[in-house]
């Protein structure tokens, strides 16, 4: 029978072990991660975007009832950050990414030519362009700028289903690249 020294002692390697695991599966380092919800990711639904500590941090708001499919992306508190949405009567599966002020941010495309991964732009209005390559429907995949990686998604951090994670580089904008993972999301499901 074990003492109640034992007990907290190995309860405390059980957290440390925990906490072990989570830098493993974040890569440690000064990222941000945040927790996004696939099955939740459709124009009509509302879905929460939570940090490393689980706060709900961002809100996803898909506007249902419309011609095209918009997503709103809000802040913790209802405040209007970015809105989503599809282009019609486009070659290739296009969206735009608008302010609060309907300015274009940034221009989501399906490349035409995708040999063996998917391949994905977005031509940002004030910044440099990004790449976008990995398996979007396994939500395996990271966005580049040139060679840099600014964000990864990868659904093998998480043991929940239908859930994954973004991870995005110190000193990149979190907000937009999170809007671009939502707009993956929603152009890769397209069924939904």
């Amino acid at each position: 029978m074990r003492t109640d020294l034992e007990a907290i002692m190995l309860g405390g390697r059980g957290r440390e072990r925990r906490e072990h695991r989570r830098e493993e599966r974040h890569g440690g380092g000064d990222a941000t991660h945040y927790r996004m919800r696939q099955k939740l990711v459709s124009v009509g639904d509302d879905y929460w975007i939570e940090d490393d500590q689980g706060q709900r941090v961002f809100k996803v708001d898909g506007k249902a009832l419309r011609v095209r499919k918009t997503l709103i992306f809000e802040d913790a508190h209802g405040g209007k950050l970015l809105q989503i949405q599809e282009r019609m009567l486009r070659v290739r599966d296009t969206m735009e990414i608008e302010d609060a002020d309907g300015h274009s941010v940034a221009t989501v495309r399906k490349a035409m030519i995708t040999p063996l991964r998917e391949r994905w732009t977005v031509k940002v209005a004030d910044g440099p362009d990004l790449k976008v390559q990995g398996n979007i429907l396994d939500h395996e995949y990271t966005i580049e700028d040139d060679d840099t990686t600014v964000a990864e998604v990868s659904k093998k951090w998480f043991r929940v289903a239908d859930t994954y994670g973004v991870e995005v580089a110190p000193g990149q904008n979190p907000v937009l690249l999170l809007a671009v993972t939502a707009v993956l999301d929603t152009m890769a499901h397209a069924a939904r």
